[in-house]
């Protein structure tokens, strides 16, 4: 709770499996002092609950400073917006928010790792910004932060992130070890090396790491998360129940909603995975990767006629505009027109597209796979 510059933190700690409240503490605080507060709660349950600190974890958590109320209260809409986020309007406002909060107190190193973040997942094809402007952002963001706070290990993950999107595979994984040396039970960690696991065709290795991540934290490593791993390794059911459970929770969700169409497409589901997508479509404002799933899914469902009409739509917007290539790349393989797929993988490998870190595994690249085109690409990318 919170009253003009003063706040109040009442933590509770509970037994799960009995239902037994065994410890409750109330803090009293300067708003400028929260994350004082955050030390003290943090060691109050760790001594509760009996955990042993290591000499690092323990610095970790009494390492405190203060910040002025409007700097953090700006860096707290910043990540309310980047959570919610369905469209470029949304993350556009997150980034708003933490740019806001640097120019505030330029030292503040949660703003700067805020803006990493959101300009990363901004040069997705869900949102659609030109990644070669995001990624030189996410990076300068990112080392900032490191900057100020060498100990920030997701400050490492958003650069292991970017080098892998880059294809520098051996320099991707020296970050994310980095990450995990700093903190070995950074949930985030685990899932983007998830990440960089199943890129290199190590799937049963991936979904391993991913599913440690959510063990962890079930909130940073998602169902999203896990699922999407699970779908890159053609495990196309359990994607499907971890997608379902995401979108249960978050029913107008793009992301999750985009990623069940996109599993029930692999699983020869198309005519299901239609109203999700144009759903997608709808709540992000006209997300490119939304779109060119459906594209691929109203031709294997029979409707090319629809195929065509949208396919038109996402020509016309890139004669605008920006679109990545990686849309059209799906569109192209779902109509079987294969000559033009890989006329779009090449403006896509010119991108740095994010679509082609997953060459060795994506199951919609199946098809293609035998053409000497995609083993040379493959090459190209350094995955072979």
């Amino acid at each position: 709770m919170q009253q003009g510059n003063r706040i109040r933190v009442t933590a509770q700690l509970i037994r799960g499996a009995t239902d037994e409240h065994f410890w409750s503490e109330t803090y009293d605080r300067d708003l400028r002092d929260v994350f004082a507060v955050q030390s003290e709660l943090a060691q109050s349950i760790a001594e509760k609950i009996q955990v042993t600190a290591t000499g690092v974890e323990h610095q970790r958590l009494t390492a405190a400073r203060r910040v002025a109320p409007e700097v953090y209260e700006s860096y707290l809409k910043g990540r309310s917006a980047y959570y919610k986020s369905n469209s470029r309007a949304d993350m556009e406002e997150s980034i708003g928010y933490f740019e806001h909060a640097i120019k505030m107190d330029p030292t503040f190193a949660p703003a700067h790792l805020g803006l990493a973040n959101a300009y990363n997942d901004f040069g997705t094809a869900l949102f659609g910004a030109p990644p070669g402007q995001t990624r030189p952002k996410v990076v300068s963001a990112a080392r900032r932060a490191l900057q100020l706070d060498p100990d920030l290990a997701e400050a490492h993950v958003l650069l292991a992130n970017v080098l892998r999107e880059q294809w520098h595979w051996a320099d991707a994984e020296a970050e994310q070890r980095r990450a995990l040396e700093l903190n070995p039970n950074e949930a985030h960690a685990h899932n983007v090396f998830a990440l960089w696991l199943v890129c290199q065709g190590r799937k049963d290795e991936a979904v391993a790491w991913a599913k440690r991540g959510r063990e962890l934290d079930p909130f940073a490593v998602s169902g999203l998360n896990v699922g999407w791993i699970l779908f890159e390794s053609h495990r196309y059911e359990e994607a499907l129940r971890e997608f379902r459970s995401a979108l249960a929770v978050q029913p107008d969700d793009a992301s999750a909603l985009s990623l069940l169409g996109f599993a029930l497409v692999a699983n020869n589901q198309p005519a299901d995975a239609i109203p999700l997508l144009e759903k997608a479509i709808s709540v992000s404002n006209g997300s490119p990767a939304a779109s060119g799933v459906l594209i691929r899914a109203y031709s294997h469902a029979g409707r090319r006629g629809d195929a065509l009409r949208l396919l038109a739509e996402l020509q016309k917007r890139k004669r605008a505009g920006y679109v990545p290539a990686g849309p059209f790349v799906n569109a192209y393989l779902g109509l079987g027109e294969n000559d033009q797929a890989f006329a779009w993988l090449e403006q896509a490998y010119k991108e740095h597209s994010e679509i082609l870190q997953y060459l060795k595994v994506h199951p919609y690249f199946d098809p293609i796979r035998a053409d000497p085109r995609f083993a040379d690409l493959v090459h190209r990318v350094g995955l072979d």
